[in-house]
């Protein structure tokens, strides 16, 4: 990582990089479309969790904190259920990766034995006197062939490369549910 990067955050007295976000008030902080809803199950707002995201990302193995600065004091009841939500949020995206990354290896696995019978019956098919004998079954043939080679490109390249960004990802949301998350209250004078 480039020196250039960390330079533009700020640190605490342990070297930990601050991510520091700024808003009014709490609620600020949730997505508006469910402001009906209980504290707890509210949805991060959308830019907050990209901005978080980004900002981790860039920072790649760093230590960090994430820290709100809000200019309405909040009770530690409040500040506790942000916490709390910023904690969740992220596990709940680290399971969802961890879903998607399952099927993906699902699907590749699938894709691998559809391989094989492909493969399969297409040799079965060469070495039999039908394809000899037959335009048409030696076509078939050469499409099973080809349909197992597709089959099981698909699956190692599913295997060995396409699941890397899903465990990244996983590791990255792992680590912003377990960040630390401080506050400051800076009081505007209006």
């Amino acid at each position: 990582m480039t020196k250039d990067i960390l330079e533009r955050y700020e640190c605490t007295a342990d070297r930990e990089i601050i991510i520091d976000i700024s808003a009014k008030k709490i609620e600020d902080l949730y997505d508006d479309f469910d402001k009906k809803s209980h504290f707890l199950k509210k949805d991060l707002n959308q830019d907050l969790v990209e901005y978080i995201i980004d900002s981790v990302s860039e920072i790649e193995n760093e230590p960090f904190v994430i820290q709100f600065n809000l200019e309405i004091i909040s009770q530690e009841e409040s500040i506790a259920r942000v916490r709390n939500s910023v904690n969740r949020f992220f596990v709940y995206m680290q399971e969802l990766e961890s879903k998607k990354m399952k099927d993906m290896i699902r699907t590749s696995m699938i894709l691998f034995v559809i391989g094989i019978i492909a493969a399969t019956l297409s040799v079965l098919m060469n070495q039999s006197e039908l394809v000899k004998d037959s335009i048409v079954a030696a076509v078939i043939a050469e499409g099973l062939t080809v349909a197992a080679w597709i089959s099981l490109w698909e699956s190692l390249a599913t295997f060995l490369i396409k699941w890397m960004p899903h465990k990244k990802k996983i590791l990255l949301y792992k680590r912003i549910s377990n960040a630390k998350v401080m506050f400051i209250f800076n009081k505007k004078n209006s």
